[in-house]
C-alpha cells in the first residue's frame, strides 16, 4: 500500500466508525414513531391508574393537601423528564438511561440500571394484568370467568400488538391517551359546571366551604400527606417513557423538547387541577380506596352507567401500562444484551424490526404473576405494585447521576450540551435525588407494606451481585470485540 493511500483508509476508517451507533443495541431499529405518537406517549406516561384509581384513597387519608402532594411529585417528575430530555438530545438512544448508564457510570452502572428497570416493568405488568381482571369482573358477563383466565387473555393481547411493529404499538398508545385525556376533560367540564352552578353533590353544596367545614387542608395533620409521596411518585412512572421513543423517532430533536416541556403544564392541569376539583365537590371522607373518585362524583349527581364509563377508562389506562412495559424493556434489555449484560436471546429482533426477545422475556415474568393470580387473587396487586415503586425510584436516580456526570464532563470540554437543558445544576439533581431518597424512606412508616418492601433491598442487591458475577466476562468479551471491531 502506498503512503499516499494511508490517509484515505484512515479516513474511511473513522467514517466507518462514525457511522456506527454509540450503542450496539441501537441498530436496526425502524424511525415508524411520529410526533403525535410521542407527544401521546408523554401524555398516557403522566396519566394512569394513579390517577383514576389511587387519587381516592390518598384523598380519604391526606386531604385536599394531596393536590399539594401531585404538584411537588409533579415537579421533581419534571426536573427528571428534563434531564433525560437533554440526554437524549445529546444522544438519541432506544437503550436510553441504560446506554447513557454505560457511557456515565460505566458497564456496572448499566447492569444495575437496566435489571432495576426490568424488575419496575415486569412487577407492574404483573399488577397491570391483575388490575385488568379486576376490572373486568366489574361486568357481570365476565365474573364467572377465573381472575387468573382474564389476566392471561389481555396479556395474550397486549404482547400480539407489541410484536407486529413499533407502529402498531404508537398508535394504540395513542389511542388509549385519547381515551383518558377526553375522560378527565370531560369530568373537568362537568366539576367545573357543578361549582359554577352550586348544584346539588351528595346533599351538599360545592365550593371552598367543603374543604373549610370538614378540617381544612389537612384534616388529619400533615404526615398523611408526607406519607402518600411514594404512592404519589409511582402514579408518574412510565414518564421516562419518552427517552426510550426517542430512539425509534425520525426528528427527535424536534419531537422530544415539545413532549417534555408540556408535561409539566399536564401535571398542572390533569393531576393538580382534577385533585382540586374533587375536594371542592365533595369531603375526602366520602372517597375510598376501593372505588374511582371520578365514579364516587359521578354517582352522587346521579348520571347514569358513570362506574361502568370509568371502569372501561381505568381498564383502558392498565392496559396501556402494560403495553408501555412490554416495549419499553423490549428496548432496554436489547441495549444491555448488545453489551453482554442480558440473555443473548433478548437482543433477537422479527422481520418488523421489534426486539422480540426482550419482550417475551417480560412476559414471560407477567405469565409468573398470572400464576400468583390463580394462588393470591386477593394480594397479587399489592404485592407487585410495592416492588415495583423500588424500581420506579432506583432508575429516576440514576437519571440524575448520570445527568451529574454528563454535566462534569461538559464543563470539562469532554462532551457539548445540547440547547434543550436542564437548569441550575447540580443543585436540582441533587434537591432531586434526595426527595427521591426520602421517598423510599417513607415507606418505613408502613409496617403492613412498605417496611416489607424496603427490606427486600438487601435481597435484591445480593441477586444483582450475583448476577454480575455471572455476566462479567461475557461483558469484557462483549467489550474486547467491540475494540478489536474499531482497531482492525
Amino acid at each position: 500500500m502506498s503512503k499516499d493511500a494511508v490517509p484515505s483508509v484512515q479516513a474511511a476508517s473513522r467514517t466507518d466508525v462514525a457511522q456506527m451507533p454509540a450503542d450496539a443495541g441501537d441498530a436496526g431499529y425502524s424511525k415508524d414513531l411520529k410526533p403525535r405518537h410521542v407527544n401521546m406517549i408523554a401524555i398516557g406516561g403522566a396519566i394512569g391508574t394513579g390517577l383514576f384509581l389511587g387519587a381516592g384513597g390518598r384523598l380519604h387519608t391526606a386531604g385536599p393537601a394531596l393536590a399539594l402532594a401531585y404538584l411537588v411529585c409533579g415537579i421533581f417528575a419534571f426536573f427528571v423528564v428534563r434531564a433525560l430530555g437533554e440526554l437524549v438530545l445529546y444522544r438519541p438512544s432506544s437503550g436510553s438511561f441504560v446506554s447513557y448508564a454505560r457511557e456515565f457510570l460505566g458497564e456496572k452502572g448499566a447492569y444495575v440500571a437496566g435489571w432495576m428497570y426490568f424488575l419496575n416493568w415486569s412487577t407492574t405488568g404483573i399488577a397491570d394484568i391483575t388490575a385488568i381482571a379486576l376490572y373486568t369482573h366489574y361486568w357481570s358477563l365476565f365474573t364467572d370467568i377465573p381472575q387468573w383466565t382474564l389476566a392471561l387473555i389481555a396479556l395474550a393481547v397486549v404482547l400480539t400488538v407489541n410484536l407486529i411493529s413499533v407502529k402498531m404499538f404508537g398508535e394504540m398508545e395513542f389511542w388509549f391517551a385519547i381515551i383518558k385525556v377526553a375522560t378527565l376533560v370531560g369530568f373537568m367540564l362537568i366539576g367545573i359546571f357543578l361549582l359554577a352552578t352550586q348544584h346539588d353533590v351528595g346533599g351538599g353544596t360545592p365550593g371552598p366551604s367543603v374543604i373549610t367545614d370538614n378540617g381544612g387542608l389537612l384534616p388529619h395533620g400533615a404526615m398523611p400527606v408526607v406519607l402518600v409521596m411514594q404512592g404519589v411518585i409511582f402514579a408518574y412512572a412510565a414518564l421516562e417513557l419518552v427517552g426510550v421513543a426517542a430512539g425509534e423517532t425520525a426528528e427527535p430533536e424536534k419531537v422530544v423538547p415539545r413532549a417534555v416541556n408540556s408535561i409539566m403544564w399536564r401535571v398542572g392541569l390533569f393531576y393538580v387541577g382534577s385533585v382540586v376539583l374533587l375536594a371542592l365537590l365533595l369531603p375526602g371522607s366520602v372517597y375510598s380506596a376501593d372505588e374511582s373518585p371520578f365514579v364516587t362524583v359521578l354517582s352522587k349527581i346521579g348520571i347514569p352507567a358513570a362506574g361502568d364509563v370509568m371502569n372501561l377508562v381505568v381498564l383502558t389506562a392498565a392496559m396501556s401500562s402494560l403495553n408501555s412495559g412490554l416495549y419499553s424493556t423490549g428496548r432496554i434489555l436489547r441495549s444491555m444484551a448488545a453489551a453482554g449484560s442480558a440473555p443473548r436471546f433478548t437482543a433477537r429482533m422479527n422481520r418488523s424490526q421489534v426486539p422480540y426477545g426482550g419482550i417475551l422475556l417480560t412476559c414471560a415474568v407477567c405469565v409468573l404473576g398470572v400464576g400468583l393470580n390463580y394462588l393470591m387473587p386477593s394480594q397479587a396487586f399489592e404485592i407487585v405494585l410495592n416492588i415495583a415503586s423500588l424500581g420506579v425510584i432506583s432508575t429516576w436516580v440514576i437519571i440524575m447521576v448520570c445527568h451529574l456526570v454528563f454535566v462534569r464532563r461538559a464543563r470539562e470540554g469532554l462532551v457539548a450540551r445540547p440547547f434543550f437543558r436542564l437548569r441550575f445544576s447540580p443543585a436540582t439533581e441533587i434537591t432531586t435525588i434526595a426527595f427521591l431518597l426520602a421517598c423510599l424512606g417513607m415507606m418505613w412508616n408502613d409496617p403492613e407494606v412498605g417496611r416489607r418492601t424496603l427490606l427486600l433491598i438487601p435481597v435484591i442487591a445480593v441477586l444483582l451481585v450475583a448476577g454480575w458475577f455471572g455476566v462479567r466476562r461475557q461483558v469484557d468479551r462483549t467489550a474486547d470485540r467491540e475494540l478489536t471491531g474499531l482497531t482492525d
